[in-house]
C-alpha cells in the first residue's frame, strides 16, 4: 500500500501529483565505478569450462590403471594387445567433444534466457545485464523480479519481498525507503526501486545463487549409483589383479612377456571404463537434443530427474492458457451506472504501474478517466486475490474500490456468486468490482473486504494453448498424473481442464477446504484433479505432501506465486517468459514458452535414464566375468585364457558398439529407482555364468589339445565359448526387437565371424580354430549356458522384483 503526495514533477498527460524521481548514477559515475573495479562481476555460468571438462574426462582412477597398463602392454607386447590404450584414447576425446558441445549450447541458451535488470541512468531506465551493474546504481523492480544484487530500497510504491529463499520466513516483507533488500530475494506485489550497495562477491547471498544454480553433472541417482558400482569394482579388481599377476609370472610356462601379456589381459576387462563415458555422452546428446527445441537444462540431472516424475502440477495461467486475457462482458450489479463502471475501471488500470495479464485485459478494454487522481493505491498479490485504489473524482468526491476475486470478496451465500458460479462453469475468468465501505482509512487493512458493496462482474476470457490439450494426453498415456493448482476459481479453472480434455477435470476442489495437516492434505491431493484458490504458500504445502505419498513431483509456472512451489518440488519448469524469479529457481527453463516441449523433455529423460540402465548391465556382466576368471585362474594355477587383443575384440563386437547405439535409441518406459539393484541382479548371475561356461570349456581343451600352439587352440576355443555367451546376452539386453535392433545384433555376429574367415585378421587378433570337435563343443558349451541365462533371467526377475 502506498500513499501518493504531491511532489514538484506533474506527468504532462493526466494532471496527477507524482513523487520526484530519483535521477539515478551519470554516466561519467558509472564509468568511474567501473575503472575502481566496483561492478558486479560474479560470473554466473551454466556448465563446466573446457579445461573442468577435460580434467573430469581424463583424469579419472580407471583412466590411471588403463594408462599404466597401455605403457606396459607398448613395452612387452605386440600392437594388437595393446588397441584396449588407443579405444580409451578414443572415448576419452568422445567424452570431452560431446559434453564441450552441451557446453556450447547450454552457454548460447543461458544468454537467450538470462534476466536484464533496468537501471536508472542520467534519469533514463535502461536495461543491462546483471554482470554491467556497479555499485550505487539505481535498480527499478517490479513483480516477479529478482534482487539481483544486495542494496536499499529507495523508492517503494506497495512494495512486498519474499526473501524465503534465504532466510525461510514465509510471509512477504512489505519494504520502504531506507530498508535493506537482499539479493536472491524477489519481488512479489507492488513496486519501486533500490541502490546497490553491495556487487560482485561481497554480495554473499549472490554468490550462494551462483552456486546452487551453477551446471552439474554429478548429484543424480543414475550417477551416484555408478560411483557407487566403481567403487565395488575397485575394491574387487585389486586383490585379484594381485592374485593374477602372482600366478602367472609362477606358471610363465611360455615365456616372461607372454606371461605379462595375459596378466594385462585379465586385469584390463574388470575396468568397466566406457560406462562413466557412455552416461556423460547419453547427458551431453540430451541437453543438445533439447536445445534445439529451446528448452534450457540448468541442471543436468533435471533430464533424469523429469524422467522418473509421475505427478506434474500445472498452474493454469501461462501453462494450459495463455498469458494474454480479453474482456468478454461487463455485468453492472445492483443498479451501478454502467458508464460510471468503466470510468472507475480505466482508473484502477491507470493506478498500477506493472499490472497483471488480468488487470492489463481491463486497460485494454477501458481507457483512463483523466480527470481522476488516484490517492493510494494497493497493488495486486497472490496471496490475498484482489488489489485495490482510492481517487479523488473529477467533482471533487472520493471513493475507494477493490478489484479482485468475488468469492474472496464476497461473504458466501451474497446472490452475485451464483452468476459467478455459471460463468465459471463455461471456464471464463470473473473479476468483481466492488466499493470499499466509508469505515476504513486504508486499503491495506485485511478487513477492508468486509462489507464492500458489488458494482460489477468482469468477465474475461481466457486464451487456451493450443498445444495444451496434446501435452496432456501425452501424461495420461505415460501414466503420468496431472494436477492443475491456480490461484483462480476452481470451478473456472475446472472448465478450462475439461475443455482440454484433463482426466478427472470434473474432479474440482477449493484450495481453502484442503486440510492443513500434511498426511490428510496428501490423500486429498491423490483423489482430486483441479484446485482452485490456492494460495502461494499452499501450493509448496501441495508438493510437500505430494512428495510425502512418494510421489515424485514436477511444477510448472511462469508467476512470482509459483516460485516456492517450484524450489520445493523435484523439477521445477519455468516458462521463458515467467518472471526472472521462476526462471532462477527452475531447473528447467522453455524458453519458447511452448508447453508442448514438455513432452520431449520428460522422453529425453527416459531415454537416457532406461538405456543407461540397460547397457550397464552389458558393462558389469563382463566386469562379473573377468573377475571370476581371473580368481579360477589363480586358484587352478594355469595360465590365463585370453591376450588383451582377444577381449578388444570381445569388448568392441558384444558391448562397445552395440552399447553407443541402445543407449541413444528411444525409450519411453518410465526411470525407475534402485539402479544398483536393477543393473546388479541381472550382471551378477550373468557373468557368471559366462565365466564359469568359459572357463569350463578352456579347461576342456586344454585335455584335449598338445604341442606348442595348444594354448593358441585353447585361447581361440575359449574366444568363441565368450563371444557366443556374450552375444546371447547381448540379445536379451536388446528385446524388445525391432528391424535395426535384430541388425545391430546380426551385424555384430557378422564381424566376429569375418575375423574367423579373413587369414589376415585370424593372425592379427591371434584367432584360429583347430579341427571340429572342440569348435562344436564350444557351440554346445553356450548353447547350454544360454538356456541356464534364459532361466536365469526370467528368475531373477520374478525372485527380485524392483
Amino acid at each position: 500500500m502506498t500513499h501518493i503526495d504531491a511532489g514538484p514533477e506533474l506527468d504532462p498527460v493526466h494532471p496527477v501529483p507524482l513523487p520526484t524521481r530519483a535521477t539515478g548514477l551519470t554516466g561519467a559515475e558509472v564509468e568511474e565505478r567501473r575503472n575502481r573495479g566496483e561492478v558486479n562481476d560474479v560470473p554466473v555460468r551454466s556448465s563446466r569450462s573446457l579445461s573442468e571438462i577435460v580434467r573430469a574426462n581424463v583424469f579419472t582412477r580407471f583412466n590411471a590403471i588403463i594408462g599404466v597398463l597401455w605403457l606396459i602392454m607398448l613395452a612387452v607386447a605386440p600392437f594388437q594387445d595393446s588397441l584396449f590404450g588407443y579405444v580409451i584414447l578414443a572415448n576419452t576425446g568422445i567424452g570431452i567433444i560431446q559434453e564441450w558441445r552441451a557446453k556450447k549450447t547450454l552457454d548460447s541458451l543461458a544468454v537467450i534466457g538470462e534476466a536484464k535488470p533496468t537501471v536508472r541512468r542520467d534519469g533514463v531506465a535502461t536495461e543491462v545485464s546483471t554482470s554491467e551493474i556497479v555499485l550505487g546504481d539505481l535498480i527499478e523492480i517490479g513483480p516477479g523480479d529478482k534482487i539481483p544484487v544486495d542494496g536499499t530500497c529507495a523508492e517503494a510504491d506497495g512494495l512486498e519481498i519474499d526473501e524465503s529463499l534465504l532466510t525461510g520466513e514465509a510471509d512477504p516483507v512489505v519494504k520502504q525507503p531506507g530498508d535493506p533488500v537482499m539479493s536472491g530475494s524477489f519481488v512479489v506485489a507492488g513496486g519501486g526501486a533500490f541502490t546497490a550497495t553491495k556487487v560482485g562477491r561481497e554480495a554473499y547471498a549472490a554468490q550462494l545463487a551462483e552456486e546452487a544454480s551453477r551446471f552439474t553433472l554429478v548429484q543424480s541417482e543414475l550417477r551416484s549409483g555408478i560411483s557407487t558400482i566403481l567403487k565395488y569394482v575397485q575394491w574387487m579388481m585389486i586383490p585379484t589383479a594381485i592374485g593374477l599377476v602372482i600366478s602367472q609370472l609362477v606358471v610363465k610356462e611360455h615365456g616372461f612377456k607372454d606371461s605379462v601379456a595375459r596378466t594385462v589381459g585379465g586385469i584390463v576387462p574388470m575396468v568397466p571404463e566406457g560406462l562413466v563415458l557412455l552416461t556423460s555422452v547419453a547427458f551431453a546428446i540430451g541437453v543438445i537434443r533439447l536445445g534445439r527445441k529451446q528448452c534450457l537444462v540448468q541442471e543436468l540431472p533435471a533430464i533424469e530427474g523429469l524422467a522418473r516424475v509421475d505427478t506434474v502440477c500445472l498452474d493454469k495461467t501461462g501453462t494450459l492458457t495463455e498469458g494474454g486475457m480479453d474482456v468478454s462482458e461487463l455485468r453492472p450489479l445492483n443498479g451501478t451506472d454502467e458508464q460510471y463502471v468503466t470510468q472507475v475501471l480505466g482508473a484502477l488500470g491507470e493506478s498500477d504501474p506493472r499490472p497483471n495479464a488480468s488487470l492489463q485485459a481491463v486497460i485494454d478494454a477501458y481507457p483512463a478517466a483523466e480527470e481522476w487522481r488516484c490517492t493510494e493505491a494497493l497493488p495486486f498479490s497472490s496471496a490475498r486475490k484482489y488489489s485495490g485504489a482510492a481517487f479523488s473524482e473529477g467533482d471533487g468526491t472520493t471513493s475507494a474500490w477493490l478489484l479482485g476475486a468475488p468469492d474472496v470478496l464476497l461473504p458466501d451465500g451474497d446472490p452475485a456468486l451464483a452468476e459467478v458460479d455459471d460463468l465459471n462453469r463455461q471456464g471464463l475468468r470473473v473479476l468483481l468490482l466492488a466499493r470499499v465501505g466509508k469505515n476504513h482509512d486504508s486499503l491495506a487493512d485485511p478487513a477492508v473486504k468486509d462489507g464492500a458493496e458489488p458494482a460489477a462482474l468482469v468477465v474475461l476470457e481466457q486464451r487456451l494453448r493450443p498445444d495444451a490439450g496434446d501435452t496432456l494426453r501425452y501424461f495420461a498415456e505415460q501414466d503420468v498424473k496431472a494436477k492443475v493448482i491456480s490461484g483462480d476459481n476452481a470451478v473456472s479453472v475446472g472448465a478450462v481442464a475439461a475443455k482440454l480434455d484433463l482426466p478427472g477435470a470434473e474432479n474440482t476442489v477449493d484450495a481453502r477446504t484442503l486440510p492443513t495437516e500434511q498426511s490428510a492434505m496428501a490423500d486429498a491431493l491423490d483423489e482430486g484433479t483441479v484446485f482452485g484458490r490456492v494460495t502461494p504458500q499452499q501450493k509448496r504445502d501441495m508438493v510437500g505432501a505430494l512428495q510425502s505419498h512418494g510421489h515424485t513431483v514436477a511444477m510448472t509456472g511462469d508467476g512470482v506465486n509459483d516460485v516456492l512451489a517450484l524450489k520445493d518440488a523435484d523439477i521445477g519448469v519455468s516458462m521463458g517468459s515467467g518472471s526472472e524469479a521462476t526462471r532462477a529457481v527452475a531447473q528447467i527453463v522453455l524458453l519458447d514458452n511452448s508447453f508442448a516441449t514438455l513432452p520431449s523433455v520428460v522422453a529425453e529423460g527416459r531415454r537416457v535414464i532406461g538405456n543407461i540402465t540397460r547397457v550397464a548391465t552389458l558393462f558389469l556382466v563382463k566386469t562379473v566375468y573377468s573377475v571370476l576368471l581371473a580368481l579360477m585362474v589363480v586358484c587352478f594355477q594355469v595360465e590365463y585364457p585370453f591376450l588383451p587383443r582377444h577381449l578388444t575384440l570381445l569388448s568392441t563386437l558384444t558391448i562397445g558398439v552395440p552399447a553407443f547405439f541402445l543407449a541413444l535409441a528411444p525409450n519411453k518406459e518410465r526411470a525407475k529407482p534402485h539402479f544398483v539393484k536393477r543393473v546388479m541382479r541381472y550382471a551378477i548371475p550373468g557373468g557368471a555364468v559366462a565365466g564359469i561356461a568359459t572357463f569350463v570349456m578352456y579347461m576342456v581343451a586344454r585335455h584335449y589339445y598338445t604341442g606348442s600352439e595348444a594354448l593358441n587352440a585353447e585361447t581361440s576355443a575359449a574366444t568363441l565359448t565368450l563371444f557366443l555367451i556374450s552375444m546371447w546376452v547381448l540379445a536379451i539386453i536388446a528385446r524388445p526387437y525391432t528391424w535395426w535392433r535384430v541388425c545391430l545384433v546380426a551385424a555384430m555376429g557378422l564381424g566376429f565371424l569375418l575375423v574367423l574367415a579373413v587369414p589376415w585378421l585370424q593372425d592379427f587378433f591371434a584367432l584360429k580354430l583347430v579341427g571340429a570337435v572342440m569348435p562344436w563343443t564350444a557351440v554346445g558349451v553356450s548353447v547350454v549356458a544360454a538356456a541356464v541365462l534364459e532361466l536365469l533371467w526370467r528368475w531373477v526377475g520374478r525372485r527380485f522384483p524392483v
